[in-house]
């Protein structure tokens, strides 16, 4: 096999349906696949079968998985097919494995052509519903959750379930402040544009979907990218264009976040999250929020993207945010994403404990980045360690007694960086460890004995600190040379390559479809790229950081639950397992005596302090209504709720990572984490 292009990734690549074609708005002539997508269809479940991580059978299982999630990915909110429907899909749950292996894509395009249809027909019932008046005084209620509610009898019980959805929305947003005639107007734009959506989407498309229907049935971070996804993939990888830098995707009806760039506009204000909600966008700080719900991807980035020094407004919300909950506002200047400012930034704390205080140095460490090209060349480069490296040297200087490493929503990146990041805290030896497909065990060590840092240290986490992050906080754990608090970790240990499918299939020539077409110049076709899994990785101990991440000495109370958030949220991650413990010498910097009476001292001041119980509380409160699927459609029962439950989410605003140099007061993690370097000192 050729030489991959090598890549640590912390979520699984989205799957986004870049540009627009010519096509007319009501264009609903049924979608054909072409020869090429055919043939790339059957060369990806081969090469998958050959070269990913875990070696699977196309059988009738991985059929059914496949036909699964197409279905949910065409119509996941059970809102236009009806069991009539579904049962006559049900003769092609078993046949797919073998339309993957011959290259057959007659059942996913003929599904997704009745979807067609049936849109158009459901659009005409909306845009009648949207003529009469909105009940609000309605007694009735809504099912938001429909991932367990069984398909629609008739079309007259799907009638019923829109008129529910209709008034649900439009209440959705009187509560929000809206006018009952800016509602409509909004409204009637918004199924618009879904129909717009539906009516341009091409071959290539349902092609893409249907490929990540199967590549999702083998492991969530496994995908295929049609030519023009995967050229603005390798755009946004290149950091090369103005806009407010983060990856975007289409999740049902919405554009949702799918990561964010360190050192972009979003990445600076602190104020957004993976899998956040993108509901509006405004231009400027006096433009007026454009409803985007609905809109294809590409289409909100061309309306996100602007101009240098320009500003764009955000409406946010949480993926799993309580129906009630109002959206975040956040405020973004335009600018190119700068990675040079996505690196670690030190300073010194003073913490006061029992009468005493001591000075704490802090390093917060955003990714784990490398001059690669620099390091090659010699001389000086940049390096998270080398950055980190010099904050330690300038805090012993000014006789710090203790240090703290922040890692929440470090995302991961360069593994040498965690490799040597681990070694200016330990003498030389092994860090992390490698598993590829077929066996083989790699170890990966420091080599360096020399150590920049012994006292008290502490590892700052939580559930978005992944992949690189995890295999430092790790090392360290394992180690025992520092404590691990917060919340665990995301628990993504596998590694993702990047196949340029260009590279193994021959390629004719075809005429161009540009303006050189008339001159006679022709170029190759494209295929798109594939990113599969190939390795795991494993502590030192052996265990996987697979699913289960680094879990902290002490835990913070967090809204985040391993079922709904995380790697092991997804149905296909890939399992957690054990190898060999390397060998290693332990450091007892952090031994189980100390660590117990750390926890201990915490669970006292826990039962002592207002704001960890009050946050306990407001979790408790926040879970039950993120949990609830059933509300009412009335606006007085729904205001009366809303009012609140608006009041119990004081103490989770101080969840938010605040910026190293900023008061960190509002910062009730770091606080708390403070306090326990206090327990550490002294103890020490």
């Amino acid at each position: 096999m050729k030489k991959l292009f090598f890549l640590i990734t912390i979520l699984g690549l989205s799957f986004v349906v870049y540009g627009q074609d010519s096509s007319p708005k009501y264009s609903y002539e049924d979608l054909e696949p072409n020869n090429t997508q055919k043939r790339v269809e059957q060369f990806v479940t081969q090469f998958l079968s050959n070269y990913h991580y875990q070696k699977f059978q196309v059988d009738d299982s991985l059929s059914s998985r496949v036909f699964d999630n197409f279905i949910a990915d065409v119509d996941g909110s059970h809102s236009y097919f009806t069991q009539k429907d579904i049962d006559e899909f049900e003769a092609f749950r078993y046949v797919l494995d073998e339309a993957l292996l011959n290259g057959d894509l007659e059942i996913p395009f003929m599904i997704f052509n009745r979807y067609r249809k049936i849109y158009r027909e459901r659009y005409a019932y909306i845009k009648d519903l949207l003529e009469e008046p909105f009940d609000f005084d309605s007694n009735l209620s809504y099912q938001v959750d429909k991932r367990e509610v069984t398909w629609a009898n008739s079309e007259a019980e799907l009638d019923e379930e829109w008129d529910k959805m209709i008034l649900s929305q439009a209440l959705n947003m009187k509560l929000g402040g809206s006018a009952d005639s800016s509602i409509t107007k909004t409204l009637k734009r918004r199924y618009e544009t879904y129909e717009n959506r539906v009516a341009k989407w091409r071959a290539e498309d349902v092609f893409q979907t249907f490929m990540n229907a199967f590549t999702e049935a083998i492991d969530p971070h496994t995908s295929y990218m049609i030519p023009s996804t995967a050229a603005q993939f390798n755009i946004d990888m290149s950091q090369s264009l103005e806009g407010i830098g983060a990856q975007l995707r289409n999740d049902g009806d919405h554009v949702m976040i799918v990561d964010i760039i360190p050192g972009g506009p979003l990445f600076k204000t602190q104020q957004a999250n993976k899998e956040d909600y993108i509901l509006g966008v405004a231009q400027g700080d006096d433009g007026e929020f454009q409803d985007i719900i609905g809109w294809l991807t590409d289409d909100a980035v061309k309306l996100i993207r602007g101009e240098k020094g320009t500003v764009v407004r955000l409406l946010l919300k949480g993926k799993d945010a309580p129906i009630d909950s109002d959206p975040r506002e956040v405020r973004i200047v335009r600018e190119k994403i700068k990675l040079e400012e996505a690196v670690a930034a030190g300073e010194v704390l003073n913490v006061k404990s029992d009468g005493e205080e001591y000075k704490v140095g802090l390093i917060d460490i955003p990714m784990f980045y490398r001059d690669f090209d620099g390091a090659r060349s010699g001389g000086d480069f940049q390096s998270t360690t080398r950055d980190v490296k010099k904050f330690l040297e300038d805090f012993r200087q000014q006789g710090i007694d203790g240090v703290i490493i922040d890692l929440r929503n470090n995302g991961g990146g360069s593994l040498t960086e965690a490799i040597e990041l681990t070694g200016l805290f330990i003498s030389k030896g092994p860090v992390v460890q490698r598993r590829t497909g077929r066996g083989r065990i790699d170890v990966e060590n420091d080599t360096d004995p020399s150590i920049t840092y012994d006292g008290p240290l502490l590892v700052l986490q939580n559930r978005h600190s992944a992949s690189a992050s995890e295999i430092f906080a790790g090392a360290i754990q394992d180690y025992n040379r520092g404590l691990i608090v917060g919340e665990q970790s995301f628990g993504k240990g596998t590694v993702q390559q990047l196949v340029n499918l260009d590279q193994f299939l021959l390629s004719p020539k075809v005429a161009s479809k540009d303006k050189s077409a008339s001159s006679g110049i022709e170029e190759r076709e494209r295929y798109g790229q594939l990113k599969l899994t190939t390795e795991k990785f494993y502590r030192i101990t052996g265990n996987s950081t697979q699913r289960k991440g680094v879990i902290p000495d002490v835990a913070f109370p967090s809204i985040w639950t391993a079922e709904e958030s995380g790697e092991s949220s997804r149905p296909t991650a890939l399992p957690y397992d054990e190898i060999k413990s390397s060998n290693f010498p332990y450091q007892n910097a952090v031994n189980s005596e100390l660590r117990n009476k750390i926890v201990e001292n915490f669970k006292s001041r826990f039962e002592e302090s207002e704001d960890l119980k009050t946050l306990e509380k407001e979790i408790e409160i926040y879970n039950a209504q993120k949990n609830r699927t059933e509300f009412s459609l009335n606006y007085n029962e729904r205001l009366k709720e809303k009012e609140e439950n608006e009041g119990n989410r004081t103490t989770l605003k101080k969840l938010r990572k605040t910026k190293t140099g900023d008061d960190h007061e509002e910062d009730l993690y770091l606080r708390e984490a403070e306090k326990i370097m206090s327990d550490l000192i002294k103890m020490s």
